[in-house]
């Protein structure tokens, strides 16, 4: 192959859209169309073939096994660093017969392999497929080695090594109906290796097949939209990374070492300008869409971890240690992507049914009622698992993963309430059911909770409390007691408990509810726990603006039941407000991320000299004000300000005695600067509230992530005593709620 200095001019093209570019409309002579092959696996050829068309390649057409196209060098080089779907770009230099192995050896003796192979270059081959005289894959490329070689020696006198490990170049040479293809791999190694994975799990996924899934998910316009990407089954962590990457427009082909630069008609001018392009829309600014993952094995999160970091993403991908119905991942999200690869038995081998059985029971209710808002894919093998999900699925493409025929199954938004805030939201609400013998067994419950917290009501001087957490598993709701109302918090039922049932148990619970504490149907208020997406979980969900007066304590606080979903008073956090407000006695109190200020107002009531409570919401902060008012406090020693706190912190120079720092475990908010992740960015933000902290202050830091581990090693020269197991009363010591409450002072002062 002669190449003229002409032909070797770079030419430059427009980018246009996430990974892809697209060819000038420079006219220009240019050679004969080289013939490219672009392999990938069964199943993804015409996705391969639209990725190639994208990039400029308009030749590109789908055949067995990959895509092939009629193009320029420039194309061949653009397929090898920009596709995410190829495992191998080709060039293809002849068709020979093959139908004995001394016609291969004629057919390969016969190319120019002069104008591929110098002098001192390393050589490997690979020959796929088998025919009647051709049996053995090994003893057909050995012969097409000996045709090589002898081509070489006879034109130059010179014959090339042969290095396995990492030739300067390969050759495929693939068999099929008695011709054989030789192709030069430009691709040099397989494309699905990025470089980023350090370790995998039991099944790995292809890093090709991962970005097929995203693609074939709509991934690149969620994205561009806005939207996050979850993958609760994250394993190694394939699908975020390769999420990240695509959203990011950065080449997947960047980190590795081609063929081209050690092959002799390499054009390094028009490879560098490639290359210094893909680079520079690899680091141009965009948003970061939020990527988070999570896996019950903690050992394959620390993997995942480390391939992450590999693939410098540590700061953009969350992965959490959890089960992925643990109920929390999409909280404060916009609705995007969920998209995973669960087992599915032949993969793993485990043969255990039963449990593939319910796992993908329980996959399918998280999808209804964790995910209802978002697109949903999933990957599993062809089989009967697929019905196990319990979802009708709007697209299902074909997909091989390894030796398993496999199905991506593509979920649109699942249309259903997602909240449910009191149901019966007239004025006359519907008569209380009759008792049943189940709605009896939930009474005597509810009863024998009653009595074992008689002693300590005596004394605790509240008219609101929690009575009952889901202690029957089957009756899943949380009833708190606000004076003479009745809160009922239901736990959103499976998707395998039928509507009738999961009805008739509730109706169980408010019977049991009015026998027990002798209310009528209009003081019980009824919501229902599903997954909020975004804000909404903060937002009005009613408008009847009943606020009601509670006693905790010394304080009097406003809590509203049917127009939130919170009540505007987190029950489990009653001894964490006293604990502050011991504190604080006497003393300055900066309450942060302050809710409805009643950490505040207990301070205020103990004696704190001052209080100032900050948050991003006018309507919370209202409602601060409020109670303020209510406790008869000054105004101008207890003051509430709007403002991010991320942000205010940076800005402050005054200090306090005692900081409550109380933020939500995930924010994106629109009012914020950047989003919040308590796990990931504890450790700034508790340095930032140091930075705040009078001598001989303290700082108290609670937070509800389920899971969240305090970062020690990171935060040196403090004294952090976890508190928690002291932080709950009596009527939160066996419940669901979990919080985690940490004393934070400097090491050199005196605890008291």
């Amino acid at each position: 192959m002669n190449m003229s200095e002409s032909d070797k001019k770079p030419k430059r093209r427009a980018p246009v859209g996430t990974g892809h570019a697209q060819k000038s409309n420079i006219v220009r002579p240019r050679p004969s169309p080289l013939r490219g092959f672009a392999s990938c696996p069964r199943g993804l050829e015409e996705l391969l073939a639209d990725e190639l068309k994208s990039a400029g390649i308009e030749s590109a057409r789908p055949t067995a096994g990959g895509a092939s196209f009629n193009d320029d060098l420039e194309s061949l080089y653009r397929a090898c660093l920009w596709s995410r779907v190829a495992s191998r770009v080709m060039l293809s230099i002849a068709e020979v017969d093959a139908r004995d192995a001394d016609e291969l050896y004629r057919g390969v003796v016969d190319q120019p392999w002069e104008q591929h192979i110098t002098e001192g270059s390393t050589l490997a081959i690979d020959f796929i497929g088998t025919s009647d005289e051709l049996r053995n894959s090994q003893f057909s490329a050995r012969r097409v080695k000996d045709g090589i070689v002898d081509r070489l020696r006879r034109v130059s006198g010179t014959r090339p090594d042969v290095e396995l490990r990492d030739p300067d170049l390969r050759i495929i040479a693939r068999l099929h109906r008695g011709r054989c293809t030789l192709s030069l791999d430009f691709s040099g190694s397989a494309l699905h290796r990025r470089g980023y994975r350090q370790a995998t799990g039991a099944a790995p996924l292809k890093e090709n097949l991962a970005a097929a899934i995203l693609l074939r998910a709509g991934w690149p316009s969620i994205a561009a939209s806005g939207g996050a990407l979850v993958d609760p089954l994250c394993g190694s962590g394939t699908l975020l990374i390769e999420a990240a990457l695509m959203a990011a427009d950065a080449a997947p082909g960047l980190a590795r070492e081609l063929t081209p630069r050690r092959w002799p008609n390499h054009d390094s001018a028009l490879w560098q300008m490639l290359l210094d392009e893909a680079r520079a829309r690899s680091t141009a600014s965009r948003p970061r869409p939020v990527i988070i993952g999570a896996d019950a094995d903690w050992r394959v999160v620390e993997r995942a971890q480390d391939n992450v970091a590999a693939a410098g993403l540590q700061d953009w991908i969350r992965i959490e240690t959890q089960r992925f119905d643990a109920g929390d991942l999409a909280s404060g999200l916009s609705p995007g992507l969920m998209v995973c690869n669960p087992p599915y038995g032949e993969r793993i081998g485990s043969g255990d049914d039963a449990g593939l059985t319910a796992l993908y029971n329980d996959l399918g209710a998280t999808i209804k009622t964790q995910f209802a808002d978002w697109q949903a894919a999933v990957l599993t093998a062809d089989g009967p698992l697929t019905a196990e999900l319990g979802l009708r699925w709007d697209k299902q493409y074909a997909f091989r993963n390894g030796a398993i025929d496999c199905k991506l199954l593509v979920f649109g938004p699942v249309k259903q309430e997602r909240t449910v805030v009191d149901p019966y939201r007239t004025r006359r609400p519907p008569p209380i059911p009759e008792m049943t013998d189940d709605a009896r067994m939930v009474a005597n419950r509810i009863r024998k909770n009653m009595r074992r917290l008689k002693s300590w009501l005596k004394s605790a001087e509240t008219d609101c409390y929690r009575v009952y957490d889901a202690d029957i598993p089957e009756y899943a709701v949380a009833i708190d007691r606000f004076g003479n109302q009745i809160h009922l918090a239901e736990y959103a039922a499976p998707a395998t408990i039928e509507p009738a049932l999961a009805q008739k148990r509730l109706d169980d619970v408010r019977a049991a509810v009015a026998d027990v504490f002798d209310v009528g149907a209009d003081q019980i208020v009824l919501k229902t726990r599903s997954r909020q997406r975004g804000a909404s979980q903060y937002q009005r969900q009613d408008r009847q603006g009943e606020m009601q007066q509670v006693h905790e304590g010394p304080a009097t606080l406003l809590v509203n039941l049917r127009d939130y979903l919170d009540t505007g008073l987190f029950l489990d956090h009653r001894k964490v407000r006293r604990m502050v407000a011991d504190l604080a006695k006497g003393k300055r109190l900066l309450n942060l991320f302050c809710y409805t200020a009643s950490v505040s107002v207990q301070a205020a009531l103990a004696g704190a000299s001052d209080t100032l409570s900050v948050d991003m919401s006018a309507t919370y902060l209202d409602w601060a004000e409020q109670n303020l008012r209510l406790n008869q406090l000054d105004r101008k020693r207890h003051r509430v300000l709007r403002a991010d706190c991320l942000s205010w912190m940076k800005e402050q120079r005054s200090t306090w005695d005692v900081i409550f720092l109380d933020p939500p475990s995930f924010s994106n908010s629109k009012r914020m600067e950047t989003t919040l992740d308590i796990q990931r960015d504890h450790v700034d933000l508790i340095q930032h509230a140091l930075a705040l902290l009078a001598p001989n202050g303290t700082l108290v830091f609670s937070t509800n992530r389920r899971g969240f581990k305090m970062d020690y090693d990171a935060l040196p020269d403090l004294d952090i005593a976890d508190v928690t197991a002291q932080s709950y009363d009596p009527d939160f010591e066996r419940g669901r709620t979990k919080h985690a409450v940490f004393m934070i002072r400097y090491v050199h002062q005196t605890v008291t």
